[in-house]
């Protein structure tokens, strides 16, 4: 089959350079919206609420899945592309592209967010509001929901499907509902270090890199236990 084929055949795969870009922009949609409506909500003494902030995360991740899943998977989480290539549902050839691609898609996001409101410190960075065992440990088990989730509803390495994206942003919603006020409920390493190198704010960046990794991996073999018989190609 020639490249012109690749590319135009409706049944062929998407080009990897198609999954990056997807990526890429699914990426900076999140951290663009989401931590937008952090920043908003802080410049408007809160008119935006806690209550919205989780739903713009999780109504983002939504939409994001319904517009990318089909040509990516719509991972925009290096955690999350970690966990599906621990479950051997992913090509690990791929990892690091996608990755690299997630991160971008952050740092991109969040520099724009610092051109729109300059004074802002944060820019919408996942920070610990008690200590840093407290945010890690509950950063690791909203990942590992959230990851038990995704491998539970999504086909393969893809989460698309009416099923797959509204459970998923329901995950993201309520878990950011209660875990917001606590860790951030980052879930999302990129999501964390966007904001947090854009701002310069270094200081507790590990946890949110470890802890979201940590939990999509301990997932894996749990969803494996709980669905033993069974299998989504």
């Amino acid at each position: 089959m020639s490249a012109h084929d690749d590319a135009t055949t409706p049944t062929s795969p998407p080009l990897l350079s198609q999954c990056l870009v997807a990526e890429l922009c699914a990426t900076f949609a999140l951290v663009f919206i989401g931590t937008g409506a952090m920043v908003v909500n802080d410049i408007t003494a809160g008119e935006v609420t806690h209550v919205g902030i989780a739903l713009t995360f999780g109504l983002t991740v939504l939409a994001m899945i319904y517009a990318f899943g089909d040509v990516s998977g719509c991972h925009i989480n290096p955690a999350v592309t970690l966990g599906f290539w621990a479950a051997g549902r992913f090509d690990g050839r791929r990892v690091l592209g996608y990755i690299f691609m997630q991160c971008m898609g952050a740092l991109a996001a969040s520099g724009a967010i610092r051109v729109l409101f300059p004074l802002n410190e944060t820019l919408g960075g996942t920070l610990p509001r008690g200590s840093d065992f407290q945010s890690f440990v509950l950063e690791c088990i909203l990942t590992l929901l959230l990851m038990l989730v995704i491998l539970s509803v999504s086909f393969g390495a893809k989460e698309k499907g009416l099923l797959a994206g509204v459970a998923i942003g329901a995950v993201i919603t309520f878990e950011s509902l209660f875990g917001g006020p606590v860790s951030g409920a980052s879930m999302n390493p990129a999501r964390s270090l966007g904001p947090a190198l854009v701002a310069g704010d270094l200081h507790h960046l590990w946890l949110y890199l470890i802890a979201p990794t940590l939990g999509a991996l301990l997932a894996v073999p749990l969803y494996w236990v709980i669905h033993r018989n069974g299998t989504k190609e």
